[in-house]
């Protein structure tokens, strides 16, 4: 379960906004692995909706979602039903850092905007994340691959527009994702060897939702993104007066595209790709 965000009620809304953006890159991580791609046992670690799942599931021959939130593995569960009865999906309630496999026993896991949500920072030296890493590194056989769907701490500070809105609370985001640099150690740390990154830089997580200057203004819309419950109610309530103050002055998407100038050329999100030793 998440830290700080309740994802059993923002479950509700989160697919109204997010897409599984960056899915072709998973497939094309997935492609290192030795055996053939439609061969391929998949864990989605922290499966949230299953949005990810349901985007790999018809070039992969098994995936197992997990997930601490009742409320998200439902969404999954409904999801992806006729899949389930098919015998391609299973879905197991629990947390990523003690999971419910033997070792040795998938080919492939994918961590997709997960572990910021683990409570580790810098001042932890993001101990949580050693253990999920631990986990991965047991329940993959020797070659399997693991892709990890994470933000820069650029992208964090110049990506996404509404974060200009909340400065507090993004600085209590940033805190919360490891940097690359610390990830590809902890990742060696736990037997499991960096083949590279990518960044899909005209890729954006709410599709096309996030160029909405009112946006922020409904709660439907703040559910795609947990950034919002790091805000206190004083921040977001000084947030959405900004949005109202710059949409009556007819300001609001000057204010986006001045903050959406960098996203072109940092993108929202970085994939990590490492196999297991």
């Amino acid at each position: 379960m998440s830290t700080y965000e309740t994802y059993d009620e923002t479950s509700q809304n989160y697919d109204a906004t997010r897409v599984p953006v960056g899915s072709e890159i998973i497939l094309g991580f997935l492609a290192l692995h030795a055996g053939q791609l439609d061969g391929l046992s998949v864990l989605d670690a922290g499966c949230g909706t299953g949005a990810y799942s349901q985007a790999i599931l018809p070039r992969v021959r098994r995936v197992e979602a997990v997930d601490l939130s009742r409320g998200m593995l439902a969404k999954a569960r409904a999801k992806l039903a006729l899949e389930a009865a098919a015998g391609r999906m299973g879905f197991h309630h629990g947390p990523i850092d003690d999971l419910p496999f033997a070792a040795a026993s998938l080919d492939a896991v994918m961590i997709n905007q997960v572990t910021h949500h683990l409570g580790d920072t810098v001042e932890t030296g993001f101990a949580g994340l050693a253990r999920v890493l631990g986990e991965v590194a047991r329940v993959l056989r020797p070659g399997g691959v693991l892709v990890f769907n994470h933000c820069s701490q650029d992208q964090l500070r110049h990506s996404y527009w509404y974060y200009a809105l909340a400065p507090a609370a993004r600085e209590r985001m940033r805190r919360r994702f490891v940097p690359v640099e610390a990830l590809r150690a902890l990742m060696a740390d736990a037997g499991l060897s960096v083949r590279g990154s990518c960044v899909p830089v005209d890729a954006v997580c709410q599709g096309p939702a996030y160029f909405d200057g009112r946006g922020p203004l409904g709660k439907a819309w703040r559910d795609g993104d947990s950034f919002w419950a790091l805000a206190e109610p004083d921040e977001l309530a000084a947030a959405l007066a900004k949005v109202r103050a710059l949409d009556d002055a007819g300001e609001l998407q000057d204010f986006v595209a001045t903050h959406d100038a960098a996203r072109p050329g940092l993108g929202q999100i970085t994939f990590t790709c490492a196999t297991r030793d």
